[in-house]
């Protein structure tokens, strides 16, 4: 029997459990439920498929869920398995939106050791291992990606500052995986975050070779016991530090 690695799993995992938001949101859209139900029902099965899946392969690993109870092994472990079962709930919940996720991530020894995040509904999976090839650069102006409903404010004085084109999409997971795949060369986020949010994206983005920081240049740290972990920027390595240049200087004029 051929071992899984640790990035194998969490690559399956991830398609798997937006195979079970896709079944659901199509039989729940096919009675004509409202979309909170779609949303609701979306998120707790694919918690409880993702959390299953894990205790079954590794018993002794803590896991940090959007969607579950605080599990207090998390303090004590070594391994911590970070997972978002459906990130960008109010996308899920309108047909035909393509922007949600689910994230899956291995935090081992105050790294990551593994992660992926999938897109169910354009049939995509990025993991950590194999690491996702960026492709060249060939806009004359950066692209920002920035979120659905509200212009966050660092993004704001990002896109002034570099004179970015400006996308806007749903999930933190969709908006990440947009800049690992090259439709968008910046990703900041302000305000209001928790580490489920970020952790797979940060780790598929870091194995892409992309600069992964919170806002202030600082490193991103999960497994903290406080779960809010507010901002966070992914970006491409050129751009860190025009980025970060232009957060900086609005902080010293504030």
């Amino acid at each position: 029997m051929t071992h899984e690695t640790d990035a194998a799993l969490a690559t399956r995992l991830a398609v798997e459990a937006g195979h079970v938001l896709l079944g659901v949101r199509e039989e729940l859209t096919a009675r004509g439920a409202p979309s909170w139900q779609v949303m609701d029902t979306g998120d707790l099965a694919a918690h409880r498929f993702l959390l299953q899946a894990l205790t079954e392969a590794h018993p002794n690993d803590a896991v940090l869920s959007e969607e579950g109870k605080e599990d207090p092994r998390r303090f004590v472990s070594d391994r911590v398995w970070i997972v978002d079962p459906l990130d960008g709930t109010n996308e899920f919940g309108e047909h035909g939106r393509s922007d949600w996720a689910v994230h899956v991530a291995l935090w081992q020894g105050g790294a990551f050791a593994a992660g992926a995040v999938s897109l169910p509904a354009l049939d995509l999976v990025f993991s950590t291992d194999p690491a996702p090839v960026l492709p060249p650069q060939q806009r004359e102006q950066p692209r920002l990606i920035t979120s659905r409903n509200r212009n966050p404010y660092s993004a704001v004085v990002v896109a002034n500052a570099l004179g970015c084109d400006a996308v806007r999409l749903g999930s933190a997971g969709a908006k990440a995986m947009a800049v690992v795949v090259g439709e968008a060369d910046i990703y900041v986020h302000d305000g209001g975050m928790y580490q489920w949010d970020s952790a797979a994206p940060a780790s598929v983005a870091l194995a892409a070779g992309l600069h992964v920081s919170r806002i202030d240049g600082s490193p991103m740290v999960f497994n903290e016991r406080d779960p809010w972990l507010p901002d966070f920027l992914v970006c491409r390595q050129e751009l860190a530090g025009p980025v970060l240049d232009a957060l900086r200087s609005d902080r010293r004029h504030r």
